[in-house]
């Protein structure tokens, strides 16, 4: 069993063999991976050493006690936190050496074509077409005698599809059974013909999200995670680790949110009021049980794959970014109506504390859309953490096809 001592060792070999002040960037991190040292709880060979998923703090605080480059987590965030281990779970040894390695370093960004016009809160509705083929005539080297899957539709809401090379797709194989038994799970190549990435202008007058047009877009059997229609299966998974991802994040003290505001509360004593103190002092009190909630879930990640537990964290923090971004804006009165810049801009990454309040307010209205509704994430609480009985569903026995639009 690896230890705490032995990682640390292995750590220091790292630098001594790729000083961070001599070494490009990208060798560092593409050494870290093959050392191990990426994501320790992973199998050898695939960034890890099957060492406790705990052990991960030991490395990454003599990393960056030593000045180590990092993989910017932000950017490449779906692929670390949703495709990975996904593909860790059910890709196969191809599938892992050839996309986790890059993904891990930042070298290829994955999107997520999941969400469509007709099904967001019931994914499973969804219409996005794969079709068989029999015998392979895609482009890629990768097209086996399991023939191509030839994909039609559309998707929406995709962060990063406008810098993304790869995609973690479900579409809809088989239309004649219920409609969460006919779904399957793709590796979509974003640079293949046929993938049309439009932006998505929000209030904040940025597009990071977009809209994704699939037309005869084929897709190797060889790109394909688990089981020809076991795709809602293999996506729980994906839907799971997302929420951990989005809402149990690790956050020093009066991280996130709860620090700009509160350094403005410190900084500017003639903006106070009684009331908006009553008001701040609950919301760090809050943020600080999110952010403890957050660590004892990662601590429970230990020991397995995360369950409906991160649908709560997420939101906790919907509702927190709101309510905190709200009493921001009204705490600095007239200055908080203030916008920097409303210019069309397509970002890689969301940063919620670069920006002034202005921005924090509206972007923070996504939040209980994004990664899945309030309203969804309620409903699971409900029936799978709290054990209430689950909502009567017309649909259950119902083929897709069959159900009305």
């Amino acid at each position: 069993m690896t230890d705490a001592e032995e990682l640390r060792r292995r750590t220091q070999e790292l630098l001594a063999a790729h000083p961070p002040a001599s070494t490009d960037r990208l060798d560092f991190l593409r050494a870290r991976f093959d050392a191990g040292l990426a994501w320790v709880h992973y199998p050898e060979g695939l960034g890890g050493l099957g060492a406790p998923r705990s052990l991960q703090a030991v490395v990454d605080a003599e990393l960056e006690a030593a000045g180590a480059p990092g993989n910017d987590p932000r950017r490449i965030g779906i692929g670390l936190g949703m495709a990975a281990p996904t593909i860790l779970a059910y890709g196969t040894e191809e599938q892992k050496r050839r996309y986790l390695r890059p993904l891990w370093t930042g070298e290829e960004v994955w999107c997520q074509l999941f969400s469509e016009p007709g099904a967001g809160s019931d994914l499973a509705a969804l219409g996005t077409r794969a079709v068989r083929e029999a015998g392979g005539t895609s482009r890629s080297s990768e097209a086996e005698s399991g023939g191509d899957w030839v994909v039609n539709g559309q998707k929406v809401w995709t962060s990063s599809a406008h810098v993304a090379r790869w995609a973690i797709l479900i579409a809809r194989t088989d239309p004649d059974v219920p409609k969460h038994r006919g779904i399957t799970y793709f590796v979509c190549d974003m640079t293949d013909p046929g993938v049309e990435v439009r932006p998505l202008r929000q209030i904040t007058g940025e597009a990071e999200f977009n809209e994704v047009f699939l037309t005869d877009v084929r897709i190797p059997d060889s790109r394909r995670l688990g089981e020809v229609g076991d795709g809602w299966r293999v996506a729980q998974m994906t839907l799971n680790n997302e929420r951990v991802a989005i809402g149990g994040m690790r956050l020093p003290r009066e991280g996130g949110m709860i620090g700009p505001v509160s350094t403005t509360w410190r900084e500017r004593p003639e903006l106070r009021t009684h009331d908006l103190h009553q008001r701040l002092l609950k919301l760090w009190v809050d943020a600080e049980v999110a952010r403890l909630t957050g660590e004892r879930l990662r601590q429970q990640l230990v020991a397995g794959q995360p369950g409906p537990e991160g649908a709560g964290m997420k939101l906790a923090f919907a509702r927190l970014n709101q309510e905190i971004s709200g009493l921001e804006v009204e705490l600095l009165g007239e200055e908080g109506l203030l916008y920097d810049d409303w210019t069309m801009r397509r970002p890689e990454l969301v940063d919620f504390t670069g920006r002034e309040a202005g921005y924090r307010y509206l972007r923070s209205k996504g939040n209980s859309i994004e990664g899945g509704t309030s309203e969804v994430l309620l409903n699971i609480v409900a029936e799978r953490v709290l054990g209430l009985p689950a909502e009567p569903r017309t649909d259950k026995d119902v083929a897709w096809k069959d159900l009305a639009r």
